[in-house]
């Protein structure tokens, strides 16, 4: 049979012999069939289960007329907002209008409404009335309890509530889908559902459920959000969790169980799925979906992170145990990638939430799950950690050998604390430094500050110095000059005005000065975020200093481009407010100038300083090399506010 889109019209759901589709999938993204892409990947599953799949991407919402576009569906509509929250896909952390969209045709905005999940299912039911809706995806999956609206400023309800689905699938859904599909199509009653990966509503808590504070009381008790998302957080593991019930009112949120991470045979198949690697013909004129040209010849290889990153909503979403395609997978898709149109002999990057991840962080994992109270990296690694790149490294190896591959490059990112925590990790470094760098290496500290690295989960200064020392070194045995290009966050819960400024020094001595900056953006199912709303820290209850300031938060931001003349102003009353009026005058060690420079001597002598300090005289932040050309800084204005869950549905 001759591979396909699957139809978006009734005309081709005809032609495909079918009086009705089973399922008709709304999504808020343009249709793009590749597996990067969440949608593809539950719709390839469900076709190659037997059941008919209608794709209706990007709807026009203001009306229920598009949504009839198939009929109604024999068993029912599956709801995605798509690949990132809509409310993220369309604003700033400055709450601004994004302009550009890259999961829409021709990049551009205005093809999905705010809240697109919500109003999806709110149109379908004007529609059809009680037929059956399933929602998924990235949005879904972080607000499935009651959570903080960064964009309301406020708790809202699951959104299993306000969408008005009949029942909620979270992680990525591969198992969960095929088993819901079959619930709804037998019409058991919602609320008897026990399926691992889902949320449904109920009339009271079922025996077995760990109850947390309802909807009502973490709306207006701070605390008690903080207690009932340490809960949640806590039972984020397929192997030891527990089911959570939340009160909404008179009804009872059900979570049940997370589900376990799909087998290795079972990620491999699904990315042997019949995918037509490309978005559908019908955007051609729009000049394609952007988004696609990031990941076309890339290949993903894992899944999970047990990083646990405070501010990363990995952990709601993929879950912390980590798996793998394997090796034979792996191969077997850049032979597929060689064959198409385009390539031109470069595989992207191999890799996933964290590149030089593969296999649980420890043998108990699959057995016990990751544990309750402590982390694998965070302060140090755990003894029990496995550290191994060799598999890794033995891939990267196989996939440069390839008839028509030029160069493979690992640009997803890398865990450098992993790296050094692995005896033979110095062997990893020289293969990456001579083989897959594409001159720049992106890497993320987030901070310098031991407060803000406590409440991010990350790493100490001491342990990004150690890598940046061992990168240098094997760029220098290998002739090369590549960069680290490392990304730093402002404003995170727990940073002072004193803690910008230690970064804002850091930054001075080791010569890097990033083109743009990130500013901590408050997106739901992050232990960060409700660090962010509840001035605590749910893992002990101890207060957090929380910048929310608009006013502090520009300031925190200049001092990371403190050398930029239009920053100027905001960088003396940074200064000025955390009390280091020592870091302003023409001193070596000075962060900026008392003023403008002037016609005197003394003037002259600090412009000439400013500009040794300055332009080609900046050095690279890991020795004496030049720093990295400005287009090196590799930052796009998304990845200013870089979503970590990278493609998750």
């Amino acid at each position: 049979m001759k591979r396909n889109f699957l139809p978006v019209s009734m005309e081709e759901v005809r032609a495909r012999g079918w009086d009705q589709p089973d399922f008709v999938y709304v999504t808020g993204d343009a249709y793009v069939d590749h597996p990067s892409f969440g949608l593809a990947i539950i719709s390839r599953l469900l076709e190659a289960a037997g059941y008919r799949v209608a794709m209706l991407p990007q709807p026009d919402w203001h009306s229920c007329e598009d949504f009839k576009r198939f009929g109604r569906p024999r068993i029912g509509f599956l709801v995605t907002a798509g690949v990132i929250d809509s409310m993220v896909n369309h604003y700033t952390v400055a709450k601004q209008p994004r302009s550009e969209d890259a999961y829409s045709p021709g990049g551009k905005s205005g093809f999905r409404p705010d809240r697109a999940t919500i109003v999806y299912c709110n149109r379908i039911r004007q529609a059809y009335g009680n037929v059956p809706i399933a929602i998924g995806g990235v949005e879904a999956s972080l607000r499935r309890f009651a959570h903080y609206d960064y964009w309301d400023n406020a708790v809202r309800n699951s959104i299993l509530v306000d969408s008005g689905a009949n029942v909620l699938m979270f992680g990525m859904g591969e198992r969960s889908v095929l088993k819901v599909a079959q619930w709804m199509q037998e019409m058991k009653p919602w609320s008897d559902m026990r399926i691992p990966g889902t949320c449904v509503m109920a009339d009271d808590v079922p025996e077995g459920f760990i109850e947390i504070a309802s909807r009502e009381t973490v709306s207006t008790d701070k605390r008690a959000y903080a207690e009932a998302f340490q809960v949640q957080y806590v039972q984020q593991d397929p192997v030891r969790g527990k089911p959570i019930a939340q009160r909404h009112g008179r009804k009872v949120l059900l979570q049940n169980t997370p589900d376990m991470p799909l087998a290795q045979n079972e990620l491999d198949s699904v990315y042997a799925l019949p995918y037509m690697r490309a978005c559908h013909p019908m955007y051609a004129s729009q000049g394609g979906v952007p988004a696609l040209e990031e990941v076309r010849f890339s290949i993903a290889s894992v899944r999970g992170c047990f990083g646990a990153c405070s501010f990363c909503a990995l952990t709601f979403h993929q879950g912390r145990i980590v798996t793998s395609r394997s090796k034979e997978s792996i191969i077997s898709e850049a032979k597929l990638l060689t064959k198409l149109p385009g390539f031109k002999g470069y595989i992207h990057d191999v890799g996933g939430p964290t590149a030089n991840f593969r296999s649980p962080a420890c043998a108990k994992q699959m057995k016990s799950g990751a544990c309750s109270n402590r982390q694998c990296l965070f302060p140090a690694p755990c003894r029990n950690l496995v550290a191994d790149h060799r598999e890794y490294i033995d891939i990267l190896r196989a996939l440069r050998a390839l008839d028509g591959v030029k160069k493979v490059f690992v640009r997803s990112g890398i865990r450098f604390d992993y790296v050094l925590a692995d005896p033979n990790g110095e062997k990893f470094i020289e293969e990456l430094v001579k083989y897959h760098v594409s001159g720049q290496l992106k890497v993320a500290p987030e901070h310098i500050s031991p407060n803000v690295l406590k409440r991010m989960g990350k790493p100490d200064q001491a342990v990004y110095n150690e890598f940046i020392r061992r990168y240098k070194r094997a760029n220098e045995r290998a002739g090369l000059k590549q960069y680290l290009v490392p990304y730093f966050m402002s404003s995170h819960p727990g940073c002072t005005l004193n803690d910008a400024v230690a970064l804002a020094l850091y930054m001075k001595d080791t010569g890097q000065h990033p083109d743009q900056v990130q500013d901590f953006y408050p997106t739901p199912g992050t232990l960060s975020t409700a660090m962010f709303y509840t001035e605590l820290d749910p893992r002990d209850m101890k207060p957090v200093y929380v910048p929310r300031d608009p006013k502090e938060k520009a300031l925190q931001r200049a001092l990371m481009q403190y050398n930029k003349p239009a920053n100027r102003e905001k960088v003396l009353e940074a200064l000025r407010r955390a009390g280091r009026t020592d870091l302003i005058g023409w001193g070596p060690n000075c962060l900026i100038a008392p003023r403008e420079r002037s016609a005197g001597k003394q003037g002259q002598s600090g412009t000439k300083e400013r500009k040794q300090k300055s332009g080609a005289g900046q050095r690279a932040e890991f020795g004496n090399e030049r720093r990295a050309p400005k287009h090196g800084a590799g930052m796009s204005k998304r990845s200013t506010e870089r979503k970590k869950t990278g493609r998750n549905r």
